[in-house]
């Protein structure tokens, strides 16, 4: 089968094609010809280990010290089942699926085995296997990081790195209305930290708004969620809850095997859908690490 993989770590360039052995599934397995992956911030920073501030070395013992301990990156796929091990009941040899493998990666390949009780679920039929393959990683973090701050029916809210009210560039604004914004702020023109306005929630994706700079745009019991953050933001968290009625709640996101399910029929109810920048050949996936690289593409997919 084919690969991308990496040895070393550095910049795009250290993504190499090559052909590897095929995988069979084991007795609770399923086999998944891929069909579209993505390529994420989170793969970028697993090739380049460019990590947020304090999380360096943290990284280099998980991944790999030298170098990469899993030399295939990518953490979510659609496709459709290849084969399946003798005890695997929830899947047949065609259904077309959607999965999430979280730091386990290894989805940048053409095949891929998982537990069939593991994060993957059926396509919702009105869904593309394109869209599909980007349905699991921000879907399931979203889901969980508005758990964490307990969200409540006619809160306001605000996402750095957009959307409900979104912060974007101007370039993005008309693509963030779309997706059902109810306000954008171009932060090229206007500092939402400096128009007044106080959010019951504020989402920061981009790593752009720590509590220092956005405290003064939380309401009195307003919480901060960082999705993305340093390691000093993530231990400055708990006192600032602390001393405060406001809330910062930071860490990663924990992944459920019932999110994949419930954003299947989010997206089969045409209340969720996985929002596709740009697409790929697979044998370009370099080119899809240096876009995302540059940080303003929504969702990079590289079709096999």
């Amino acid at each position: 089968m084919k690969a991308v993989v990496y040895e070393r770590y550095g910049p795009p360039d250290v993504l190499e094609l090559r052909e590897m052995d095929k995988p069979a599934p084991k007795d609770n397995e399923i086999l998944i010809k891929t069909h579209a992956t993505t390529v994420t911030v989170g793969d970028c920073r697993g090739r380049s280990l460019n990590m947020p501030a304090g999380f360096g070395l943290i990284a280099r013992l998980v991944l790999g010290v030298s170098k990469p301990r899993q030399p295939i990156l990518g953490a979510e796929l659609s496709g459709t089942v290849a084969s399946v091990g003798k005890a695997v009941t929830q899947f047949k040899i065609g259904d077309a699926v959607f999965a999430s493998t979280g730091a386990r990666l290894g989805c940048h390949a053409e095949y891929k085995c998982m537990p069939q009780d593991s994060a993957v679920a059926h396509k919702p039929a009105n869904v593309s296997l394109d869209e599909a393959a980007a349905l699991s990683s921000g879907g399931t973090t979203a889901l969980d990081v508005f758990r964490r701050t307990k969200l409540q029916r006619g809160e306001k809210v605000l996402v750095i790195g957009d959307v409900v009210t979104g912060v974007c560039g101007g370039a993005n604004a008309a693509w963030v209305k779309a997706l059902g914004a109810a306000h954008v702020l171009d932060y090229t023109r206007e500092d939402f930290t400096r128009n007044g306005e106080t959010w019951d929630v504020m989402v920061d994706t981009a790593g752009t708004a720590p509590y220092a700079r956005s405290k003064n745009s939380l309401t009195k019991n307003g919480r901060l969620l960082l999705v993305l953050c340093g390691l000093p933001a993530l231990l400055h968290a708990p006192w600032v809850s602390m001393i405060s009625r406001r809330k910062v709640i930071a860490g990663p996101a924990v992944g459920r095997v019932a999110d994949l399910v419930f954003l299947a029929k989010l997206a089969e109810a045409c209340e969720f859908k996985a929002v596709i920048d740009r697409r790929y050949p697979f044998e370009q996936m370099a080119d899809a690490h240096r876009d995302v690289n540059v940080g303003h593409c929504h969702a990079t997919v590289c079709p096999r």
